[in-house]
């Protein structure tokens, strides 16, 4: 009897872990895509390649406000389902971006104080969608993430958040630190997560105008966006551990808001 050899084809959760669902691959097609005005979340260039075609993609991308990024050729290799990329694949975004007004105006209408969750360079898709489902669950009124280094609305975020995008305006910004200032202008207190904040998370008053920033899963928040928190705010860690999932810490965080504004 033969042995068996393993599948060497890509299995159901590998395919589910990289932005393959969702994306247009092709010059013509992301060509296409950009004409018809298709809500894209990102375009992939392949580093290197330069010539007229990718050259028209990329500025008319730019134009659209759309981020382009370099890709070597292995990460197209496995984004791709066709094999037939051809040095370029954009990754559609399943809804439109809302903007900070939008996300202000939710609260005005409900008549709450707001609450915004600002994720600062969440790179994973999976905790993305996680905390967007948090927060919806959690009443806040909007979640706000770079247009840079962080995931955006792809499907997969769509579905780790289990329908929630959906429901919860989410808004994109090119400069966090800017946009925090800004909120703290219209009389919004800023929340940061800090393993080492000042600040404990049972001391954090979050019943007024709240925002609450998660940061990234390797590097926490960044030294501009840490500089603009009102609050540095720790999560009690009582085992050996001493740091959450980003996601886990957004939950905590946002029902304790949920807990005070009861």
């Amino acid at each position: 009897m033969k042995e068996r050899r393993p599948d060497s084809r890509p299995s159901r959760q590998n395919r589910e872990d990289s932005p393959a669902d969702g994306i247009i691959e092709g010059r013509n097609a992301v060509i296409e895509a950009l004409r018809a005005g298709t809500n894209i979340d990102k375009i992939f260039i392949m580093k290197g390649e330069v010539d007229s075609a990718l050259g028209h993609i990329a500025s008319t991308a730019r134009k659209q406000g759309i981020v382009v990024a370099d890709a070597d050729k292995n990460k197209l290799d496995k984004m791709s389902r066709t094999n037939s990329h051809q040095g370029v694949i954009a990754v559609a975004s399943v809804r439109e971006y809302a903007t900070i007004e939008d996300i202000l105006e939710i609260a005005r209408k409900k008549g709450e104080q707001p609450l915004i969750v600002v994720c600062d360079e969440l790179s994973d898709p999976h905790n993305l969608g996680a905390v967007i489902r948090t927060a919806e669950c959690a009443g806040a009124h909007g979640v706000v993430i770079p247009k840079r280094r962080s995931a955006g609305l792809t499907a997969v975020v769509a579905k780790t958040s289990a329908g929630a995008v959906s429901h919860m305006a989410v808004a994109r910004v090119a400069n966090l630190p800017s946009l925090l200032k800004d909120l703290k202008k219209q009389g919004m207190w800023i929340f940061g997560t800090a393993a080492d904040g000042t600040t404990s998370l049972y001391e954090a008053d979050l019943k007024g105008p709240a925002v609450i920033v998660i940061g990234s899963e390797g590097d926490g928040m960044g030294r501009l966006v840490t500089e603009n928190c009102d609050f540095l705010v720790s999560i009690p860690m009582k085992g050996k551990l001493n740091s959450l999932n980003a996601s886990a810490a957004a939950a905590i965080l946002l029902y304790e808001a949920v807990r005070q504004r009861l």
